[in-house]
């Protein structure tokens, strides 16, 4: 793991390495990279979104909007690779559940083309539970955020 003892940063980290972290699959798999990783803390997911995605077939043929609830599946997802990051090489492919989605709010629609940055903090972490505040941006302009607790699980 490429971080540094002075700042917690980590090296970004691509569609493979996220892929080794955590046990999301196509179609399911909701970030393509994550970015500005401080261990511990926070880190930004992006999520290139193209007309290929299957939800674009029936949400809506007429006008492609992604599904609000997939924008919250990609900050859980960017919080999952940040609790792996955080605790180590032993949290690798373990599963991590949703227990609480808070104060969800759906600004904008999210489309074909758009690329999202979804910027997630930890707010606390207590044992195995950790939660976080989301936020999901195109352009720099809020689209989506939550916050949400998750539970990471000893079993794989």
């Amino acid at each position: 793991m490429d971080v540094t003892a002075e700042n917690k940063k980590m090296a970004d980290l691509d569609i493979t390495r996220i892929m080794q972290m955590i046990p999301h699959r196509y179609p399911i798999l909701m970030i393509d990279r994550v970015v500005d990783i401080t261990l511990g803390e926070s880190a930004t997911g992006v999520k290139n979104v193209t007309i290929n995605e299957p939800y674009f077939q029936g949400h809506f043929p007429s006008r492609p909007v992604m599904p609000g609830v997939l924008i919250i599946e990609a900050m859980a997802q960017t919080s999952a690779v940040l609790v792996v990051g955080t605790l180590g090489a032993e949290a690798e492919g373990k599963l991590v559940y949703f227990m609480t989605v808070d104060e969800a709010r759906f600004r904008r629609p999210v489309t074909p083309g758009d690329t999202i940055h979804i910027h997630v903090s930890k707010q606390r972490q207590r044992a195995n539970v950790w939660k976080f505040k989301g936020e999901a941006k195109v352009n720099g302009v809020l689209v989506a955020e939550a916050i949400y607790s998750a539970m990471i699980l000893d079993e794989k």
